[in-house]
């Protein structure tokens, strides 16, 4: 009986794991799928991102997540080292190669053919195109993802041979056109500034990751920046919780904000204690609470900016750090 009760003490960590994975799953099965709040907001907020370098490789996606563990991926990533890579993918049109381990992108579901909707190639085709901005583009692409490619793109070279992206053609005619241009090493700090801007909605984002910043830790990364912790990269959702530093730096920048007028003792911030809260503040949102314009606290929100302000019950916050009340 004994060893009965200790096997499930260990196997209900991992029940509770997977029904948190499976509660993120974004299933994008059908046509409709493109108008998923999900979708539309990666795409709004994938304006915010630029390629590094003058050269972007336009890859197709796989059904494996994140993509670079997949067998197609790995064989792209032995010719594309030192290059900007973004994946095609629809609903979520593009992503960005520092961006594959984030939720959505990492958390989706769709079959992947190639072959695409009108919708599909339209929607794709625009995204690329306002990321690319005019820099060079080797688009390594067949079917679906292609058309969206010359649909959309003035001019790129394209190396894919028979629709087959991974055969020993497509892969040398890649390899050949990538020797004609110089390869970059991108930052580990300028990868992070890309979760952070997609995270926050903003290029002024970059500050969460200053210059002289140490990452710390093999799978959920900290930024530490002046021997004070920052915020942390999650490795389940590849998105960052903040520190009380990070959320200093979010008021000065005005993203996310809620205003109380009252000192915080709990780690719960309840609706009737809101005076002002961003607008743009959705469920699940990293956000940072002040009072008197100094920071109080840094959480995650439960309800919507909007809904803090009208409700006159319920948690708005729940609070990961604050200043503890010196009374």
């Amino acid at each position: 009986m004994k060893k009965f009760f200790l096997a499930i003490r260990f196997i209900i960590p991992f029940i509770k794991i997977k029904n948190e994975e499976l509660s993120m799953k974004v299933l994008c099965t059908i046509d409709e799928s493109l108008h998923r709040p999900e979708a539309r907001r990666w795409r709004e907020r994938m304006a915010h991102l630029q390629p590094r370098g003058e050269v972007v490789v336009v890859l197709p996606c796989s059904m494996k997540k994140p993509y670079s563990q997949s067998k197609s991926h790995q064989i792209f990533r032995r010719a594309t080292k030192g290059f900007q890579e973004v994946i095609l993918t629809s609903p979520f049109g593009i992503c960005p190669r520092e961006m594959e381990q984030t939720y959505p992108i990492q958390s989706y579901d769709v079959s992947t053919t190639g072959d695409w909707s009108r919708e599909e190639i339209e929607v794709t085709g625009k995204s690329l195109k306002g990321y690319v901005n005019g820099r060079e583009v080797v688009a390594h692409v067949a079917g679906g993802y292609r058309k969206a490619c010359e649909e959309y793109l003035e001019h790129a070279v394209y190396t894919c041979e028979d629709g087959r992206p991974t055969s020993k053609e497509s892969m040398e005619n890649l390899k050949m056109e990538l020797k004609k241009h110089h390869r970059v090493k991108i930052k580990s700090l300028e990868k992070l500034r890309s979760i952070a801007r997609y995270q926050f909605n903003t290029r002024k984002a970059d500050s969460l990751i200053p210059e002289g910043a140490m990452i710390k830790g093999r799978f959920n990364r900290r930024i530490i920046h002046e021997k004070e912790q920052v915020a942390v990269l999650h490795f389940e959702t590849g998105l960052f919780s903040l520190n009380l530093k990070g959320g200093s730096i979010l008021r000065d920048i005005g993203k996310n904000v809620i205003e109380i007028d009252f000192d915080l003792k709990t780690n719960t911030l309840f609706a009737p204690g809101v005076v002002d809260a961003d607008p743009d503040i959705l469920p699940r949102d990293e956000v940072v609470i002040f009072r008197d314009n100094d920071v109080v606290a840094v959480g995650r929100a439960v309800l919507a900016g909007e809904e803090m302000k009208r409700a006159d019950k319920g948690v708005a916050v729940k609070i990961r750090h604050r200043y503890k009340s010196s009374t």
